[in-house]
């Protein structure tokens, strides 16, 4: 039995059965003879109106699961119900981009071995998906991993992070009752390491999504059955590089919001941000004012801006890495300590050295390091240099220097003028070197998630 806890008190909200390897050998069982049995898929239609029903169920207990993702997972409700309107829009993504490929004609003709023949293409599901997902977007996460599964026409098994997966089991719930038939998509509630790798490398798995930690994304890749598809979605440690004409009122409302979302607890959060020596003071004045400014507490309650961490242990963590990084000389500017066993004052430190956990590795919490500059090209050239490289973020008043460093970032995705962690779910969303492989978002992952099967056609009349 997995109980589940909120990560603000500690109190029990709830508890699931959990599987072992009979169950887990069942639902492959299951999964893989749907696929096999190709006269019983489910038309396109009848997905089509699954996902329309789903989105009318979720519209209407909206506040019931922004609250769930809260009293489980930590976030604010205010951000909360964002991420349940995200939800939302993920899921008529699926139907809008399920409706508009359809397939395509190839060209034929244009020499004397290919008249008379016409060729074209239909969509069809890869075949069985599984589905290891993240504890920071408990719905949202499971809607992009989901939800195209279900418009791609695939069986899929979906196992949520042990720590929020009450989400994804009321999600789950709302999918079967919108008349998606129960085997189509199972869940699998496991603390057991052992039994989920068994089910990404099971020979009968045809496609393997993935978000979590690159140590674990990367080790699962390697095991899985040869033939098996996969796309991964890691971490970063977002670098934000202000030039010397940004609008710094406008830098820090963003940063602050990019910085501090989720207590830090984002892929994409903004960790190192790069200042020019003229503007530093100035910055992080005004950056440490609207850090201090911050309420952080109950996520349950409206007022509450930053939550707690999504375990103890990782306030711990986090203070110890802040602690070496403050004794290796870097000067804490706000914050630097823990609130409790379980919140962390939102923490912003200046010039931390480059070689520290703050500056290399993803902090996962709400920490902010600051470095000052004065030759630009020299701090491109460490907003670039470590493993890991997803999304980035320039400011500046001219279109001319923010396109030019845009340009020099190794990223996906640069933002300009705004925050790291910004995201549309339609964007493609992709981390770079050790932050992942293949590219998430809605339509990209529906992609993934089919094969193109060519007919070709030989007649006369043609």
């Amino acid at each position: 039995m997995l109980v589940v806890t909120n990560p603000f008190d500690g109190a029990p909200v709830g508890e699931l059965a959990t599987a072992d390897s009979a169950s887990l050998e069942r639902s492959l069982a299951t999964a893989h003879n749907l696929h096999q049995q190709r006269a019983g898929w489910l038309p396109l239609p009848q997905r089509l109106a699954i996902l329309a029903k789903l989105q009318e169920l979720m519209r209407g207990i909206s506040d019931e699961l922004a609250m769930l993702i809260a009293i489980e997972g930590g976030k604010p409700l205010t951000d909360a119900l964002v991420e349940v309107e995200r939800a939302i829009d993920g899921v008529g993504l699926c139907i809008e981009h399920a409706k508009a490929d359809a397939g395509a004609r190839i060209p034929l003709g244009s020499n004397r071995f290919s008249t008379s023949r016409l060729a074209m293409t239909s969509k069809e599901p890869i075949g069985v998906v599984a589905a290891v997902s993240a504890f920071n977007h408990p719905l949202n996460l499971i809607v992009h991993q989901v939800a195209p599964a279900v418009a791609a026409g695939c069986p899929v098994i979906v196992k949520p992070a042990a720590d929020t997966p009450l989400s994804c089991v009321r999600f789950v719930e709302l999918l079967h009752a919108a008349g998606l038939p129960p085997q189509w998509c199972q869940v699998l509630i496991t603390e057991d390491n052992a039994l989920a790798e068994a089910l990404v490398t099971d020979p009968r798995l045809n496609f393997f999504s993935f978000i979590g930690s690159a140590r674990v994304g990367w080790m699962l890749q390697r095991k899985l059955a040869s033939g098996v598809r996969c796309a991964l979605e890691h971490g970063g440690v977002a670098p934000v590089i202000l030039c010397p004409d940004a609008n710094l009122d406008l830098a820090v409302t963003a940063l602050t919001k990019g910085g501090y979302y989720h207590a830090g607890q984002v892929c994409v959060s903004v960790q190192r941000v790069y200042v020019p020596k003229a503007l530093r003071n100035e910055f992080v004045e005004k950056f440490a004012d609207a850090i201090a400014a911050l309420h952080v507490g109950d996520p349950s309650l409206a007022a509450t801006q930053v939550g707690p961490l999504i375990r103890p242990q990782e306030v711990t963590r986090v203070d110890q890495w802040v602690s070496q990084a403050i004794a290796d000389g870097a000067q804490c500017l706000q914050g630097g300590q823990a609130l409790s066993d379980r919140s962390y004052a939102p923490t912003l430190l200046l010039n931390p050295p480059a070689n520290s956990q703050v500056s290399t590795q993803e902090i996962f919490g709400p920490v902010v390091c600051v470095y000052d500059y004065e030759d630009e090209a020299q701090a491109i050239t460490s907003a670039n240099s470590l493993p890991v490289a997803f999304q980035a973020a320039v400011f500046s008043e001219s279109i001319d220097n923010a396109l030019r460093v845009s340009s020099a970032l190794v990223a996906s995705a640069v933002m300009i003028n705004d925050h790291t962690a910004f995201r549309d779910d339609v964007m493609p969303f992709a981390g770079l070197r050790e932050s992942g492989l293949g590219t998430g978002g809605i339509p990209y992952t529906l992609e993934d998630m089919q094969v193109s099967k060519m007919v070709v056609i030989n007649s006369p009349s043609i």
